[in-house]
């Protein structure tokens, strides 16, 4: 990342960290440790990286106060408490600041005029904003997003390009809905007849999004049957992820790429969820269980658990029957043995 330009330390203002070596150095890139190069500021908080310190290019290091300092250099430091979180803190800052010079309203674009729009909204060109829409101060809508009529968008939330919000969806302040992704669509319902033929069951309730979530590219949080499929704060969602109707997300939840929530479920708060992930419907899961990467989950579960394998079991029972399963081979030769030993016995 090249297009920023910092003093140091109005950077250690940013970040609250202490300067070890040249407060009025310039910044005008980020990078990491082994591609750096002048101007750049980089971290260090993975000991295995350490090694690269004394021959980095880069100008400054934001490092953890654990660390020692090298001697006889002429790199700058910025010192804190954790490097990775305060580097992750500065990306968002420059992000931010980024984003932030987007505004107006750009043509082509349609806005019903019985919508509601903030005057300090960014609207990208070829966005499509329906009836009684209610978009808050700060919001960005990328453009070629398509908005429904009575959906309600907070403050201060990011929808990236080709976005589309169905109708009645409500969604809170500081979101951010990453490219692609599909909010509020007809939830899997079907019946069948007689004839063995599939009706389409109307799918009329809606999406709400609370604060503070993120949602990543392609993702798609269908609609409830009759009443809502929730996404509580603080959510994060990965790319690719399938949310079905009625599901309720709790808060602070982190769900990995390729998983899958049925009908119904509800997840308790601060869930971690691996990749391929996939939850059977009707299901109610504690809060702060972790799912192991392809766990597949088909009943209940309490908290505070880690859940491994299909069918999901605790982590300590998959592991001791891994340790069988590893085994298997070896056994059945053992039991070949036995059987051709016992068949011996018995034809005597």
């Amino acid at each position: 990342m090249n297009n920023i330009h910092f003093k140091i330390k109005n950077l250690a203002k940013i970040i609250e960290a202490k300067i070890i070596g040249d407060e009025n150095l310039i910044i005008n890139g980020l990078s990491d440790i082994e591609t750096a190069k002048k101007g750049d500021v980089t971290f260090l908080s993975n000991m295995k990286y350490l090694k690269f310190l004394n021959n980095t290019k880069a100008s400054a290091i934001i490092i953890d106060n654990s660390i020692e300092l090298p001697s006889n250099t002429n790199l700058t430091f910025l010192k804190v408490e954790d490097s990775y979180s305060t580097f992750g803190l500065l990306l968002s800052e420059i992000e931010k600041q980024n984003i932030s010079k987007k505004e107006g309203i750009e043509d082509p674009s349609f806005i019903d005029s019985s919508s509601k729009i903030n005057n300090e909204v960014y609207i990208g060109a070829f966005s499509y904003i329906g009836k009684n829409v209610k978009i808050g101060k700060g919001t960005k809508i990328f453009p070629y997003t398509y908005i429904g009529d009575n959906t309600e968008i907070g403050e201060n939330t990011i929808i990236y390009p080709g976005v589309k919000i169905y109708d009645s969806s409500k969604i809170g302040n500081k979101c951010i809905i990453h490219a692609n992704s599909v909010i509020g669509s007809d939830g899997f319902g079907f019946a069948p007849n007689k004839k063995g033929e599939y009706s389409t069951i109307p799918q009329v309730g809606n999406v709400i999004i609370k604060d503070n979530v993120s949602i990543g590219s392609n993702t798609v949080i269908d609609r409830a049957t009759l009443k809502s499929t929730i996404i509580e704060s603080g959510v994060k969602m990965d790319n690719l992820i399938q949310i079905a109707h009625n599901v309720i997300i709790g808060e602070n939840t982190v769900i990995a790429a390729q998983s899958g929530v049925a009908g119904s479920t509800i997840l308790g708060k601060n869930n971690m969820v691996g990749g391929q992930v996939g939850i059977v419907g009707h299901l109610k899961l504690g809060d702060n269980i972790k799912y192991a990467a392809q766990t597949g989950v088909t009943k209940n579960m309490e908290s505070n658990q880690t859940l491994i394998g299909f069918p999901a079991m605790p982590k300590e029972k998959y592991l001791k029957s891994y340790v069988i399963f590893k085994k298997l081979p070896s056994i059945e030769e053992k039991i070949k043995i036995l059987e051709e030993k016992l068949y011996n016995l018995q034809s005597k």
